[in-house]
């Protein structure tokens, strides 16, 4: 102890009773708000330094842990399994051949971390995000892992739901409001009875326009309407692009749709990963909603219970 204390004494530290610390020249207590408050006016704050590999084998490091990568000559720090880059936003997503390990699911971003890149289709003329909303990566092939992002129910806000590895519960939502202590928030709510939605009574008016209830998408961004989805299935056919109505097509289109796949309403199991794609719209059919499936074989547009857990690529408005 009378180490510690001689060596902030050494570097013009003062201590506050509260065990706040201060390093600074005037003996100045660190901000009320702050547990340590470093303060020059001629010398920086520098972290520790390392190159990926080593920092690659910190065992099991701590939410929050900054470094100073010597890779990419930036700031990373970890977050839910992953290395944020204050230069990129994110870290480079892993290798496709993830994607083929037996039970791997890609980490997935939460809403607001997600990179917003415009892609635009020729076709149609609309801009869209250029990767599925929670994803880390555009598609790099139609069955990339790392570009599936998460899985919505219909009219549900970004509160943790959308998480492929959410917890479940039987319980229906009585409010479309998230986060207000609802036993339901950040649970994926599975449904056995018609009208087989997450929401009790059902309220068809959510997602509709930049500004609709619950819009998951980034600023200036929305769910697109059961037109512009369909539009954008039909492009897939047209010159310049000139691909299949599949999820060939799909993947050779300017939005590289990747095969997602889907939430089960009834118990809440991924399903068709790797094999169907399922995007919802924001356009509702009676007690269901509008939605875009493709797969190896085919591409429509179908109607399903909101209570299915399906991909979001966003639309500019």
């Amino acid at each position: 102890m009378k180490i510690i204390i001689l060596l902030l004494l050494m570097t013009g530290c003062t201590a506050a009773l509260a065990a706040q610390v201060a390093i600074n020249h005037d003996g100045s207590l660190p901000d009320a708000s702050s547990m340590l408050e470093v303060n020059s006016n001629n010398k920086g704050f520098l972290p520790p330094r390392m190159n990926t590999t080593q920092r690659d084998a910190i065992d099991s490091p701590a939410e929050g842990l900054l470094i100073y990568n010597t890779t990419t000559n930036c700031l990373q720090w970890f977050n839910r399994s992953l290395w944020f880059d204050l230069c990129q936003g994110s870290v480079t997503p892993g290798p496709e051949s993830d994607c083929s390990t037996p039970g791997f699911i890609a980490p997935f971003l939460t809403a607001d971390e997600t990179a917003v890149v415009d892609v635009n289709n020729p076709v149609t003329g609309d801009t869209w995000m250029d990767r599925n909303l929670g994803a880390m990566t555009d598609a790099r092939s139609s069955a990339d892992c790392w570009a599936y992002g998460n899985l919505y129910q219909w009219g549900r806000a970004s509160e943790g739901h959308e998480d492929r590895s959410s917890g479940i519960t039987s319980s229906n939502a009585t409010t479309a409001v998230p986060n207000a202590g609802n036993s339901w928030d950040g649970l994926f709510i599975t449904e056995h009875d018609s009208p087989y939605d997450w929401l009790s009574p059902q309220v068809g008016t959510l997602w509709q326009g930049v500004s609709g209830t619950n819009n998951p998408c980034p600023a200036g961004y929305r769910l697109p309407t059961e037109t512009e989805l369909n539009n954008e299935r039909l492009s897939w056919v047209q010159p310049p692009i000139n691909s299949t109505n599949t999820s060939a097509g799909a993947y050779a289109s300017p939005l590289k749709l990747p095969v997602a796949g889907a939430r089960t309403r009834w118990n809440g199991v991924l399903s068709s990963v790797g094999s169907y794609g399922y995007y919802w719209s924001s356009t509702v059919n009676g007690g269901s909603s509008w939605h875009l499936n493709f797969s190896s074989g085919d591409a429509y547009m179908g109607s399903n219970y909101r209570a299915y857990g399906f991909a979001i690529r966003c639309l500019k408005d």
